[in-house]
């Protein structure tokens, strides 16, 4: 039997997405340092695109780091404001310190060093305090506290600010002479007065205002990373601050380059860009604002006070479909008094009907980790009673759920002694 060719007419409907739609999406959902980067490709192509990079005045030079330079002027390490931190900056830590192979004096030492950690991923007590409660020299302790520098993230274990970001310029082998003087004149460079350290240095301004760049990139704390919710380093695309009405939500301008119509060819296509980038930045913080009005609590508190929130009411209240929402808040990241957070983590379901944000419950199952008695840690039972006596009632199973998601070993696993004094 022979085969023949048969002709046929056939509908169908598909949905294509055209260049400009395409685009629209991507500068929608690409954050701060991805749409830097899609920008200067777009401008390298388009002789009309200015994008210019500019290094404003403090304090909004870097709003991460606002808090702790203020501090350089009249606080120490321990009284910077981050971000709570769970027991997971502990865990990380004791991983790190049982792969250096220590010497069991060494390890006493280490283990004196990480409860002397302070949520930001610095020391909050004086090293020679650590000595004399081990009863270790200044030297040997020096020696261990040089070794846990090593750990990653770089900057954990450093004493100040400038020790922090010192680490952090080495790592990346960014630690030349203009970033060591720029990194001894940190009061001077949260001022804003860059010619000034040029002149100290007897450089030109363009090094220093070089270094500041590179100097962006670290993070000055490193521990808060550790946090749930913490956003990993990278410049913020929004910050919020207390304002006389309340939160105020703004863009972070330092983490965009500021973009130009230029005479030349590609004009309207230029045009088309900036046009997307000002509707990208007008919904970034339409959607920002609902959603820090609904968690003004956790700002104030932290984790702990996040209520249960869902992206189709926030959707419904912006005028937005629940997919933009999405888009707006993947990978976004947003400035706080309490460290760097994902937009996105701050949405969260209710555990069973009418109880509190997963989010929030496991927030309060690390405070309560953190705060037990090391030699008589808190059984599964004994936490879900704790979290049950603030709200609606947590299981037990619950807890052990939101415990290995944080990465909180079993209670018998967490029991340790009090350290012998010698």
């Amino acid at each position: 039997m022979k085969s023949r060719t048969r002709i046929t007419v056939a509908q169908s409907q598909r949905l294509s997405l055209n260049t400009s739609l395409s685009a629209a999406i991507r500068v929608l959902r690409t954050d701060a340092a991805g749409l830097s980067r899609f920008l200067e490709e777009q401008a390298a192509d388009n002789p009309a695109l200015g994008v210019e990079w500019a290094v404003p005045a403090a304090p909004e030079w870097l709003p991460r780091w606002g808090g702790s330079l203020a501090r350089l002027h009249d606080g120490g390490p321990g009284d910077v404001e981050v971000a709570d931190a769970g027991p997971s900056l502990a865990a990380h830590v004791a991983a790190g310190i049982a792969a250096l192979g220590l010497s069991a004096r060494a390890l006493r030492v280490a283990e004196a060093l990480s409860e002397a950690l302070g949520p930001a991923g610095w020391l909050v007590r004086p090293l020679a305090e650590v000595a004399a409660e081990v009863g270790a020299t200044p030297t040997e302790t020096e020696a261990v506290l040089e070794r846990l520098q090593r750990l990653e993230p770089a900057g954990l274990f450093a004493r100040n600010l400038e020790e922090c970001l010192r680490l952090q310029a080495a790592e990346a082998g960014d630690l030349d002479a203009v970033m060591a003087g720029v990194l001894c004149r940190l009061p001077l460079l949260a001022a804003g007065e860059t010619a000034r350290i040029a002149r100290a240095l007897d450089c030109p301004e363009a090094e220093v205002l070089r270094a500041v760049q590179r100097l962006r990139r670290y993070d000055p704390k490193p521990g808060a990373r550790f946090a749930p919710g913490a956003a990993p380093v990278a410049e913020p695309d929004l910050t919020v601050r207390q304002g006389p009405e309340g939160w105020e939500v703004a863009l972070n301008r330092g983490a965009l380059p500021t973009l130009s119509l230029r005479e030349g060819p590609g004009r309207a296509e230029a045009k088309a860009l900036m046009r997307l980038v000002e509707g990208r930045n007008a919904t970034l913080l339409r959607v920002a604002r609902d959603i820090l009005q609904r968690q003004a609590a956790a700002l104030d508190q932290g984790f702990a006070a996040l209520v249960p929130m869902g992206m189709a009411e926030v959707a419904e209240a912006v005028g937005l479909h629940p997919a933009t929402v999405s888009r707006v808040v993947a990978g976004t990241a947003i400035d706080t008094p309490r460290g760097t957070w994902w937009l996105r983590a701050l949405f969260s379901q209710a555990v069973g009907e009418d109880g509190r944000a997963s989010a929030a419950l496991r927030e309060s199952l690390a405070r309560l980790v953190a705060a037990e008695n090391p030699a008589a840690p808190l059984t599964d039972e004994a936490l879900a009673m704790e979290l049950s006596a603030t709200g609606a009632p947590v299981a037990r199973r619950t807890v052990a759920k939101y415990r290995g998601m944080l990465g909180i070993p079993a209670a018998h696993a967490r029991r340790r002694r009090p350290a012998q004094r010698q």
